[in-house]
């Protein structure tokens, strides 16, 4: 039985703050799938829930509903030690954030994977010089050619950083306060007037 690549079913994430009276401060619901290896842009404004999203698929942040599911296994149902076999997260100043779990692990399964599925690379620096960006290009379709999954999550501030995400990116996902919506390319993206927004000056002419 083949399985999609990633399947984030019906994930909400909400942060509360108070003991007696509780009161949601922030949620987040996503709810897509991937089939295949491809590149995925993912683009919004600082706050928006980009980095828990990222944290919920790779297992480091328990979800308040719903599952992901990485090639048909539930990443949060895997032994710690092993989800970065399924999808790993890399930050500008970390890799992965410890995990949270329910179970111990010996009550988890393992993973069925021996490298990560899924890659998420969370507003990294390119840098300019010395053929650099070339480099990270490369490194992104050989990963896709090798059957995983890129995430690619970046902040334009600069017009190259919209032309990396047009170059490489085959589909994209907007995150706006919690809301994650999908686009099949960046024409389609850069209609919808929220993202025109958040680029600003760096939104294609009409």
């Amino acid at each position: 039985m083949s399985h999609s690549l990633l399947r984030v079913e019906n994930v909400a994430k909400q942060y509360q703050r108070g003991v007696f009276r509780k009161t949601t401060t922030f949620s987040l619901n996503a709810d897509f799938e991937v089939h295949k290896p491809c590149v995925v842009g993912v683009m919004g404004p600082n706050g928006s829930g980009k980095t828990t999203l990222f944290e919920l698929i790779t297992g480091s942040n328990l979800p308040s509903a719903g599952r992901v599911l990485v090639n048909g296994q539930d990443i949060h149902q895997v032994r710690t030690r092993e989800r970065d076999r399924l999808a790993i997260h890399y930050h500008q100043s970390y890799q992965v954030r410890s995990f949270q779990k329910t179970k111990p692990d010996f009550m988890l399964a393992h993973a069925q994977s021996d490298s990560p599925l899924v890659h998420l690379f969370d507003e990294p620096q390119f840098n300019t010089q010395d053929g650099y960006i070339g480099f990270m290009l490369d490194f992104f379709a050989r990963l896709k050619a090798n059957g995983r999954l890129v995430f690619l999550c970046l902040h334009p501030n600069e017009p190259y950083h919209v032309d990396i995400l047009r170059q490489c990116c085959e589909r994209f996902i907007f995150v706006q306060k919690g809301a994650v919506s999908e686009a099949p390319d960046f024409d389609t993206l850069a209609r919808d007037e929220r993202v025109r927004a958040y680029l600003g000056a760096l939104a294609p002419a009409h």
